[in-house]
């Protein structure tokens, strides 16, 4: 029972640091197409920034375990692009070439949708394998 409370405490913990995120983000996204820069472009830019911004919460908030430091770590760093990159820029993109160059769907819109597939996804992916240990 105290593993099923400590893993929901991580997803709501990995679902608090993931909106700070997507809000970013997708500020980010919405800034850089609304300068013309082409939208999968503008993920890739939200992407870099971001990633390395939920790797710093997650690593001091989500997977540390408690009554310690924060562990810095290149390889867990390396971990966490990866997962993202998999999630964040892969399906990610290919999503977005889904909703707005298929489907049509408004630019502003498609990366909202995407967070119902991404999300879980990405949680799954830091806990299992990125964040392994903690």
């Amino acid at each position: 029972m105290r593993k099923i409370k400590g893993l929901a405490k991580q997803f709501v913990s990995f679902g608090i640091v993931g909106g700070i995120n997507t809000l970013l983000s997708l500020a980010i996204y919405w800034i850089c197409i609304h300068l013309g820069i082409h939208y999968l472009l503008a993920n890739a830019i939200g992407f870099l920034i971001t990633v390395f911004i939920s790797y710093v919460l997650n690593n001091t908030i989500t997977f540390r375990k408690e009554g310690t430091k924060p562990e810095w770590s290149l390889k867990v760093l390396l971990k966490v692009y990866a997962s993202y990159f998999l999630t964040g820029m892969i399906l990610n993109s290919v999503l977005l070439y889904f909703w707005n160059d298929i489907i049509g769907i408004n630019q502003s819109l498609s990366p909202v949708l995407n967070l119902f597939i991404t999300v879980p996804l990405n949680f799954l992916l830091n806990k299992i394998w990125a964040y392994k240990d903690k």
